[in-house]
Formats: C-alpha cells, structure tokens, sequence
C-alpha cells in the first residue's frame, strides 16, 4: 500500500499543471457536445477519448506507476479501451445521439471526478498524495455519465471493459484503503446497468448479424477473462513475498 501512495503522489507533483489542461479541455469539449452538438464536435470529443485513455496507459500506468508489479497488465488493460476509441473514431459507432432519459444520473456521473479529491481532502490526505480528477476510476466514472447522456448506441466492449473497471475498484477500497473508490464505483452502478437494459431492450429480438444472443455470450466470455487476468494478478502482487 505504501507503493501504491507513493507512486500516485509521485504521478501527481510531476503532471499536475497537465491534468489540469486535461480538466479544462474536458469540460470544453463537454459543453460542446451538450449544447452545440455537431460531427465536429463528436469526432474532438472521441479522439479527447483516444488520448486520455492513452494518458492512463502510458503516463500513469507505465510512467509513473512502474514500482507497481502489476503496472503493465493495467497499462495494457487501458491501451485496450484506448484502441476500443480509436476503432469507434473510424468507424462512428457510437453515435452520440442525447436521449434525455437518463440526464440527472448523468450529471451526477460527469460531476464524480471533482468529488474524488474533496474526499481524498476531507479524510485528512493533502497533495500531492491524494487522488485527482485524471486517475482510472475518475476517467471511468467520467466517461459513464458521458456515454449516459447519449445512450441510443454506444460501444458495449467498452461498456464491459468500463464495467470490470468499476469491479476492481471496489476491491481497491479494501486493500488500499481508498474509500473514493468505493464511491466512485458504486455511483456507477446504475450507470452501467441501464447501458446493458438498452442494449437488451434494443437487441435481443432483433435480427443481426452476429445475433444478439451471441453478442452476449461474447461479451460474458471476454469479462470472465479479464476478471481471471486482473484479478489474479492483483492477489498475487498483495500476497506476501518470501
């Protein structure tokens, strides 16, 4: 646990002036899509996506979390969900179309990464080593409520991916003692269900090619997957050595 604080607050005292560019640029490319939505202002906001993701692969991941045994599994988790991005630029998969249904959880959602570090403040942490708006489960949380807000398609691969992320978090709040976690992943709970009950609902009779049912069973066999490969790894490093 010592490292694992020790490395967040290494990662922030070095990169805080970019996080903090990161944020600002967020909420821009946010209120773009919101208000004034356009193909423009879509393909900025996935390729805003594309490079984040890489950000917590590459920087926080494989930079800065190096002392971490397990930091290239979790860097390779995230260039994954990063690639997910670039393949959804390409292809305008998801459509970012509003639906107005789920906009109040939504909010809630997008306003989470803020309420990370008052957390981390109100447990008595100070900075540098405390939790910041452009850490895992902050970007997580952050694209939840903004694939929430534009739910009438979306990428379920990432929806998984973003799914097992929240799991992980909630075991982090034990073993780290990172009580932020837990309230991040547990907010986006209801998130991540309703992505799966419009899928279902949008889906399972109609006539695709591969077949809904299919997808789904795909879909569970990837996240059994990836469970066995993080979870196994994450016991392992918190096994005692010797």
């Amino acid at each position: 646990m010592e490292i694992f604080w020790k490395t967040i607050a290494y990662y922030n005292s070095a990169t805080w002036i970019l996080q903090v560019v990161i944020v600002l640029i967020g909420i821009v490319l946010t209120a773009m899509l919101v208000h004034k939505p356009s193909e423009w202002s879509k393909r900025l906001m996935k390729g805003y996506m594309i490079v984040l993701y890489t950000w917590i692969a590459v920087v926080y991941y494989y930079i800065y979390c190096a002392e971490r045994s397990y930091n290239g599994v979790m860097a390779l988790f995230w260039g994954v969900m990063a690639i997910i991005w670039v393949w959804d630029l390409i292809t305008d998969y998801t459509t970012f179309e509003r639906t107005y249904k789920y906009d109040f959880l939504s909010y809630i959602l997008l306003a989470m990464p803020f309420v990370y570090p008052l957390v981390s403040l109100a447990r008595g942490l100070t900075f540098p080593g405390m939790t910041s708006p452009v850490m895992p489960c902050s970007v997580v949380v952050f694209t939840i409520g903004l694939l929430l807000l534009f739910a009438r398609r979306v990428n379920m691969f990432l929806v998984l991916f973003l799914c097992h992320w929240s799991l992980i978090g909630l075991s982090k709040t034990y073993f780290f003692q990172i009580p932020e976690d837990f309230l991040l992943a547990s907010a986006a709970i209801p998130g991540l269900y309703l992505f799966f009950r419009e899928y279902f609902l949008s889906n399972l009779h109609a006539d695709t090619k591969p077949k809904a049912k299919y997808i789904n069973w795909l879909l569970i066999a990837v996240c059994i997957g990836l469970a066995i490969l993080l979870t196994t790894t994450l016991f392992l490093e918190l096994m005692p050595k010797g």
